[in-house]
């Protein structure tokens, strides 16, 4: 009987190691994060306007009525609408910053509102 040979398995190529990039001190203004990106990236600025700009674009495509009401920025974050209803005017409440006191709560109209949440890469940065 001939002996089966173990089948090798060719050895995994660790990663290299990413460099720690330093934390930034300062708010970037939005020039200052194009000119940022662009450099990083080899773009020019004018490639790096058009690629936010139609980030923008589709993420209103996605969130606007009519739209699927979601959009994820894969690892980093998820926008989402959330339908608030109409709320009805209510009077005689107690008023939470002074006890004994009573106060009347204006009607809201219904609503939509923007929801964004991180996502497992996002919150693995901090």
């Amino acid at each position: 009987m001939a002996a089966k040979k173990a089948a090798k398995k060719p050895a995994a190529k660790k990663a290299a190691p990413t460099k720690k990039l330093p934390a930034i001190k300062d708010k970037y203004t939005k020039s200052a994060i194009l000119s940022e990106v662009a450099t990083n990236t080899e773009l020019s600025k004018k490639q790096v306007v058009a690629v936010l700009d139609e980030l923008t674009n589709l993420i209103e495509r996605h969130i606007k009525k009519g739209g699927a009401g979601e959009f994820t920025l894969p690892g980093l974050l998820k926008i989402k609408t959330v339908k608030k209803p109409a709320a009805k005017a209510r009077k005689n409440v107690p008023n939470p910053f002074r006890p004994g006191e009573t106060m009347d709560i204006a009607a809201k109209p219904a609503s939509t509102k923007v929801k964004v949440l991180p996502l497992k890469g996002l919150k693995e940065l901090v």
